[in-house]
């Protein structure tokens, strides 16, 4: 029996093996939950169904998170499908490639909108249909990153809309607190996935946070479900409206040098 036994989950954003989403599942499953999975569309159909397939779960469900419609019809079937739900991962982000690197000033008005629409905007409606099926109350996470608090080269109109995304995130908890339900941001350090491929420089800022991170590691998406089981379970039943980061450390640095730089 694990922590999470008696409990369903829906998951917002698998996109193949090595997303950070898919880390999560694997653990809430691990740990007995119930899990239900939504992709964003038909390309990434062919690598999330053998996924679920493969592990046993059968509510799998493709949804544009930019439509309200696809939202609504997606939460009625987990509605008929489990009736209650107990937690909610949202793990969506996208941005246009040209608004990822170079100059953030050159940053489009198109490719603003559509990373604030998809990556952040989208939580509030989730959340509202979540909660109207979370009768025993909840946990609601998304996906953040440290850019939303300091700037991170490159990564430019992403890091706005994660910082729109950890102020969603405190708003949404008080606002759902009352219902039981507790809203938190998962902050993990960089993680080799699919998404992150699009962000130019990635593997130099991989290499880079290993060595300097206190404790000189790479972040796995395993330490990632880790901590979401805790946040899932009556572990994390006070605990609400927090940017919980999963990063070694690299947070706390106020300078990214460690003590071999200086000596050298």
């Amino acid at each position: 029996m694990g922590v999470l036994a008696g409990k369903t989950a829906l998951v917002f954003g698998v996109a193949n093996k090595r997303s950070i989403a898919w880390g999560i599942v694997e653990a809430l499953l691990r740990e007995g939950a119930t899990v239900g999975l939504s992709y964003a569309g038909e390309v990434l159909e062919k690598r999330v169904l053998p996924l679920a397939e493969e592990v046993g779960i059968d509510f799998v469900e493709q949804c544009d998170v930019t439509s309200d419609e696809q939202i609504a019809a997606t939460f009625a079937k987990a509605q008929a499908k489990f009736g209650t739900i107990d937690i909610l991962v949202h793990s969506v982000a996208y941005a246009p490639g040209e608004d990822l690197g170079g100059r953030f000033r050159d940053v489009s008005r198109d490719g603003f909108k559509m990373a604030l629409d998809i990556s952040a905007y989208s939580l509030i409606p989730l959340a509202r249909h979540a909660a109207e099926i979370m009768p025993d109350g909840g946990s609601i996470m998304a996906l953040s990153y440290y850019a939303a608090e300091k700037v991170v080269p490159r990564y430019n109109v992403m890091a706005v809309a994660k910082a729109a995304l950890e102020n969603i995130v405190r708003y949404l908890a008080a606002d759902l607190g009352p219902q039981g339900i507790r809203v938190n941001a998962l902050s993990p350090g960089p993680i080799k996935t699919l998404a992150a491929a699009g962000v130019p420089g990635f593997r130099m800022m991989l290499k880079y946070s290993e060595k300097v991170t206190p404790l000189r590691s790479q972040v796995t998406q395993e330490d990632v479900g880790n901590v979401a089981v805790f946040l899932a379970s009556d572990w994390g039943r006070q605990v609400t409206g927090e940017t919980v980061y999963i990063d070694g450390g690299y947070h706390i640095l106020g300078l990214t040098m460690t003590e071999e730089d200086l000596e050298s």
